[in-house]
């Protein structure tokens, strides 16, 4: 029989638990109904065991997964204050065979609980579960690293990024390395340029509390596009257990650089101004509820890197995220190279092969030169398309597995959290010293007029 884990949320009356975490986790029990799961919630409002059970089965409802609530072996809720040594001693007085932590509270409140619990007897194999973002700059997360390793061993401990979860670019994984004819062509040799984007047409949402101190670039660049990078661009690893996969995402990471050197140069960023989005009307940003317009929070950024190895040198791979854009348009984009010759007779243009995936709905394409049916010597263009399905798990379900199972390999590795910070560092010094414009878009429009378009 499966060992059984207790999942202590804390920060439980939060919009992330019962909007993402709790679906996922009833999607996870209905998929895999012997696993054997003791849900406990924890927060600092006086909430009572009924009134966590009814938000634990309403979400569940929202996903479909109304069964899985019976399948919970026991669902408890206790008031507290998780930076308080006294009440995280009371929290973890019961763990059961094993206890996973899931701190679903903002960045400053994980932190503030870490250092809480040096003070507290944490029960062996007790799991730590951390959102994103991890520190605030390389030096927090250096700092916050060390909190941590003296609490439970670095395999315990899961810095959360929902993205490595993703069916698609799990695909990535089988297409790169599973297939010859991708294989050998995987570097830059053969790869012109990268783009990896997450655009959304959703605006803030009410989230300035924590989007307008954070933007685009930490919030999505800093905190996930980086680490799809890595998974794309990493040596081929030996296995996908954790320590081959995050020993090649790692490596990757301290080799990665902003292309030139330059953070001016090579980042863009931008705010939305009031605009429709398809039958949404947006105010501008700075007039969305709680932002303070005077921080200059970015609403869109990109920022172009190298991978300074031997595979990857001389590439650029720019990482792009935005709200309030015209469309939902999440993908990775390798184009390749054109190639050295094409033989006299064959007419029309012969650019280089594009291979895309696309992040939701999980689709593959390929992008290539044939013979026209018309005219058999005139080169057309061609897309094969495959769709990759939408994947067993939701990211938060296969986020939750890895944390039920403790197996952290789709968890962020405390050395690639600061290497994230070290990267992006030069480029947030330089938005703070206004070196980089802050130029607007209309919500519902692709971004600046000014800007070069992606592939």
């Amino acid at each position: 029989m499966a060992t059984e884990t207790t999942l202590l949320i804390l920060g439980a009356t939060g919009d992330l638990t019962s909007r993402l975490l709790l679906p996922a986790l009833g999607q996870l029990l209905t998929l895999e109904p012997d696993r054997q799961v003791r849900l406990r919630g924890s927060g600092m409002e006086d909430w009572d065991d009924a009134r966590w059970r009814e938000t634990v089965r309403t979400a569940f409802a929202s996903g479909g997964f109304e069964e899985a609530f019976d399948r919970v072996s026991e669902t408890t809720y206790e008031q507290a204050d998780i930076t308080a040594p006294a009440d995280l001693t009371r929290l973890l007085s019961d763990p059961g065979a094993r206890i996973a932590l899931y701190f679903a509270v903002p960045p400053a409140v994980a932190a503030a609980a870490c250092e809480a619990l040096a003070g507290v007897t944490i029960p062996d194999g007790t799991v730590l579960a951390l959102e994103k973002p991890f520190g605030v700059d390389e030096a927090s997360a250096r700092k916050l690293n060390e909190t941590v390793a003296r609490l439970v061993p670095e395999e315990q401990v899961f810095r959360v990024d929902h993205f490595l979860g993703r069916s698609t670019l799990l695909n990535v994984l089988g297409v790169r390395f599973a297939n010859r004819v991708f294989a050998p062509v995987w570097s830059a040799e053969h790869i012109e340029s990268v783009v990896i984007r997450y655009d959304e047409t959703l605006g803030l949402e009410g989230r300035a509390g924590y989007y307008d101190r954070a933007g685009a670039l930490v919030d999505m660049i800093q905190s996930h596009l980086l680490q799809v990078m890595a998974v794309l661009t990493m040596e081929p690893p030996a296995t996908l257990h954790e320590r081959d996969l995050r020993d090649a995402t790692g490596a990757v990471l301290r080799a990665t650089h902003v292309w030139g050197d330059d953070p001016v140069a090579s980042s863009r960023r931008a705010r939305y101004t009031a605009g429709t989005v398809g039958d949404r009307e947006l105010p501008a940003y700075t007039d969305e509820p709680g932002v303070d317009p005077a921080r200059g929070t970015e609403t869109l950024a990109e920022l172009t890197c190298e991978v300074r190895t031997d595979r990857w040198a001389g590439v650029p791979i720019t990482l792009r995220s935005g709200k309030a854009l015209a469309g939902k348009d999440g993908e990775i984009v390798l184009t390749f190279r054109p190639v050295n010759h094409v033989p006299a007779g064959l007419t029309g243009l012969a650019p280089g092969s594009v291979l895309r995936f696309s992040l939701g709905p999980d689709r593959m394409e390929l992008e290539l030169n044939v013979n026209g049916g018309d005219d058999p010597f005139e080169l057309e263009r061609a897309i094969l398309e495959a769709d990759l399905g939408a994947g067993a798990l939701k990211a938060y379900g296969e986020v939750l597995s890895g944390i039920l199972d403790a197996d952290a390999a789709l968890s962020v590795r405390g050395d690639a959290a600061e290497q994230s910070w070290r990267i992006v560092d030069p480029v947030l010094a330089a938005w703070r010293a206004g070196d980089v414009p802050l130029d607007e878009y209309p919500a519902g429009t692709l971004g600046p007029d000014g800007w070069p378009r992606l592939p």
